[in-house]
């Protein structure tokens, strides 16, 4: 039997551009994994078999798909029976479904002892999903394309970070599809605040600068780089969003941001006590306190 963890992970800025030919959206993001962990245990069997607690149709649950897909692509002739136990919710923007199904493939790949590269389950990873790639990864890569492009990249220290989680649901396919419209809307505001989108856009896409200033733990500056386009057209949709954000940063937090297309919000804490004190203001959400992971 084999054991794998399959981490969570939060967008430290998420940068959306148009529409492509495939019909998904350009991106640049830096990902980040964090310890908040779903866990895959694999054994031999005749068949492939998953049984969960997650409240998803077996043949729709990404780690069930990746090992279909795995099985196919090396012709094996092996079955396995995969238990998944969810601490990662689902549908908040954390990356859980595709971590469980980066999860599976490597774990599968060793259980049935198939010689592939990181590039070969790659390449099965993308038909999975767009941030299913990263999870094959270290703790810490800049994603671009539609997000199956993956540069590795570390920070060497590690942060404590307080997720909050309204009881909304938010379609990832939603988002995405409203960008563009509400980005009209957007642009459309005065030239003062177009300055500052500009200025904030111009800082996170320089990734090394990005990264020393975690390094240096320049928080302010920090605050002032920290960008999701994503987060205008959740946060109009749910005005939630923002009140977390504006009540993480008044307990304590560096800085707050919506993480992928939401609806999680995570804020950044100097210390583990203050986010444990922090979440105390949280008592009508789902919380949870982890940190960085580094390589």
């Amino acid at each position: 039997m084999l054991t794998r963890k399959a981490p969570a992970k939060i967008n430290l800025f998420l940068k959306v551009f148009g529409p492509r030919s495939d019909g998904y959206h350009e991106i640049q993001s830096l990902m980040q994994k964090i310890t908040l962990y779903d866990e895959l245990t694999f054994s031999l069997s005749d068949d492939i078999v998953l049984t969960t607690d997650a409240d998803i149709p077996v043949k729709e649950n990404l780690a069930y798909r990746a090992a279909m897909l795995l099985r196919d692509a090396f012709k094996v002739d092996q079955g396995a029976e995969i238990k998944l136990k969810k601490n990662i919710p689902i549908g908040a923007g954390l990356g859980g479904g595709s971590s469980d199904a980066a999860a599976a493939l490597l774990g599968l790949s060793e259980l049935w002892s198939i010689n592939c590269s990181r590039e070969d389950l790659c390449g099965i990873a993308g038909h999975l999903g767009s941030d299913v790639p990263f999870f094959l990864y270290g703790a810490l890569s800049f994603a671009y394309g539609r997000g199956e492009k993956i540069l590795p990249k570390r920070i060497h220290k590690s942060f404590t970070v307080l997720l909050v989680k309204p009881d909304i649901f938010v379609s990832t396919a939603w988002v995405y599809k409203n960008f563009m419209g509400d980005r009209a809307e957007f642009n459309s505001i005065s030239a003062q605040s177009n300055a500052e989108l500009t200025k904030k856009t111009e800082k996170v896409n320089n990734i090394e600068h990005f990264i020393r200033i975690f390094e240096k733990e320049e928080f302010k500056n920090l605050s002032d780089a920290v960008l999701n386009d994503l987060e205008s057209v959740t946060a109009k949709e749910f005005p939630v969003i923002d009140e977390i954000k504006d009540k993480l940063r008044k307990q304590g937090a560096v800085f707050a941001l919506m993480s992928g297309s939401g609806p999680t919000v995570f804020g950044f804490f100097e210390t583990r006590n203050r986010a444990e004190k922090a979440s105390e203001a949280f008592s009508s959400y789902w919380t949870a306190i982890a940190e960085t992971i580094i390589d």
